[in-house]
């Protein structure tokens, strides 16, 4: 193979399918014989949103959401998705989300902000939770043709230079290139020597549905108390506790040892219920558990390097951090649409040079904002009375239009760049909402994962250009309109636009093309 993927999580998949498109052989190993089951995010952002999208997995998103609110809609009028009373259309039922547990209201969210109403088009996709993910992009991958082999665990693996020789409990693999999407406790990173430096955890949370003999024990919403803090709802059933006893510096494992559990052992009823009454101060009981539970930490750690030789990192593999917001998903996601172009552009041998250290350059400090950002929270989420007066403070920020507004954009992931040194404002941004004079969106035209290009130049000039990048760059005649020309990349960031179709214009979109789609087509070959 081209290239190996360890993990078949929404990371693994999502790359191994890149790389299909791209044209590279690629196979999945996964240690689990069947698919996690277990409750992790139950939403994805805008950027993940319009990576299906431009995939042809909006429909397939967007059923999921339908079938998502169906089941729990009786419940989602006092969820972070919509306040109450609010109906399924307009903005108050677009996904908003939480900031340390403080739901924002979608009725002061300034939708009209320009960021916001760019990417809209994608709004019906957002309630997607990571099992329905999986099998809709585990599905994406069974039609690329890419195999997923489970049950098979990575055991070393050698760096030859020209390859990668992988020891595996099914035997042993010679892949020109490895990819570790297995995981906060990633074995490939550990094989590949790469340095894992961040905090260590202050608390240990679960997430659970369970079936509750005396719910009436409990408060709805967030309640903090001198031992932690618990969620309980906006379904049935549905808790989420903290406690804020973590292990001392050093010793993250520690105190989940002694009681008898270690990070990775499966979650029982008895532990969350265990939980649930040390933050609460009842003697709650439950009595089945609903759905797989999470354990979880606020456990913050970037690798030292996404890459060492023919190795990569991706997804948690890459960093972790507290799950507020899913953020962690779409942090993967990005990483393995930002990967997956450059390095099928590697095994096709027309990748320019340096392409590929862009991956660690354009992916770390996102991962970076993000272990921020979770960090933030739990800072606001501690039971202290510091905490308290700051969570008051943030909550008044919050309940103003601009914060909420500010809020949103950060969590949606519209407001994110990559500095890519262009003049005009939409370079280093994910491409907005470009309608065609046709009818069709620019992300129609993407499900190959091409480049894509829009030329509305008055004579074709842009298009002209770029034919000498067949196979590379899809061209989209629109004629007429601003901007007249868009250089998007296979991960959705604008390589380069112009409002105006000079001379110089042209000789700008064809400096981008060689930095992000190499020499011509007429001048490349395939070399693996």
């Amino acid at each position: 193979m081209d290239v190996t993927v360890v993990g078949a999580g929404p990371v693994g998949l999502v790359l191994a399918a890149e790389l299909a498109l791209a044209g590279a052989t690629v196979q999945i190993l996964e240690r689990r014989a069947e698919p996690d089951t277990a409750m992790k995010a139950q939403s994805i952002n805008v950027p993940t949103a319009e990576a299906l999208d431009r995939r042809g997995l909006l429909p397939a998103a967007e059923q999921v959401q339908r079938e998502t609110l169906d089941r729990v809609g009786p419940y989602a009028r006092t969820a972070e998705h919509r306040p109450p009373g609010a109906g399924r259309q307009g903005p108050e039922s677009r996904f908003t989300g939480h900031f340390a547990g403080m739901v924002l209201d979608p009725g002061l969210v300034d939708w009209s902000d320009p960021d916001l109403a760019a990417h809209a088009a994608t709004d019906g996709a957002r309630m997607v939770p990571q099992p329905q993910l999986e099998a809709l992009l585990a599905d994406h991958v069974s039609r690329l043709g890419v195999p997923v082999r489970r049950g098979v665990e990575v055991t070393t693996l050698d760096d030859t230079g020209d390859g990668v020789r992988v020891g595996t409990t099914a035997g042993p693999v010679c892949t020109g290139w490895l990819v570790g999407c297995d995981g906060g406790h990633s074995t490939v990173r550990r094989l590949a020597g790469i340095d894992f430096p961040g905090t260590d955890p202050e608390l240990t949370g679960y997430q659970a549905v369970v079936d509750i003999a005396d719910p009436e024990k409990l408060a709805e919403g967030w309640t903090w108390s001198s031992q932690g803090a618990y969620r309980y709802g906006p379904q049935p059933g549905r808790v989420a506790t903290m406690e804020f006893d973590g292990p001392p510096a050093g010793l993250p494992d520690t105190r989940l040892r002694s009681r008898g559990r270690t990070p990775t052992a499966p979650v029982t009823l008895e532990e969350v219920q265990a939980s649930l009454r040390r933050i609460s101060g009842t003697d709650v009981t439950l009595t089945a558990l609903r759905a797989a539970p999470t354990r979880w930490t606020d456990n913050a750690r970037q690798a030292a390097a996404y890459r060492s030789g023919r190795v990569f990192l991706a997804g948690d593999a890459a960093h972790v951090h507290p799950p507020f917001g899913g953020q962690g998903l779409n942090l993967g996601v990005g990483d393995a649409m930002n990967l997956g172009w450059k390095l099928g552009a590697a095994v096709a041998g027309w990748a320019p040079e340096g392409l590929l250290d862009t991956y660690d350059d354009e992916r770390r400090p996102a991962g970076a904002w993000v272990l921020d950002w979770t960090r933030a929270q739990i800072g606001v989420l501690r039971g202290d009375a510091k905490s308290a007066a700051l969570r008051g403070i943030v909550a008044d920020l919050l309940n103003t239009r601009a914060g909420t507004t500010y809020a949103v954009k950060k969590i949606s992931g519209v407001t994110q760049r990559i500095d890519l040194h262009g003049d005009h404002p939409l370079v280093g941004r994910f491409a907005p909402d470009l309608r065609l004079r046709n009818g069709s969106r620019l992300a129609d035209h993407g499900h190959r994962g091409e480049f894509l290009l829009l030329d509305r130049s008055p004579d074709g000039a842009f298009a002209r250009l770029a034919a000498a990048w067949s196979g590379r760059v899809n061209s989209v005649g629109d004629p007429h309109g601003t901007p007249a020309g868009v250089l998007v990349r296979p991960d959705g960031v604008v390589a380069w636009a112009s409002d105006t179709s000079g001379v110089t214009d042209v000789a700008a979109l064809e400096a981008a093309l060689r930095r992000w789609a190499g020499a011509p087509s007429s001048s490349s070959s395939r070399n693996r």
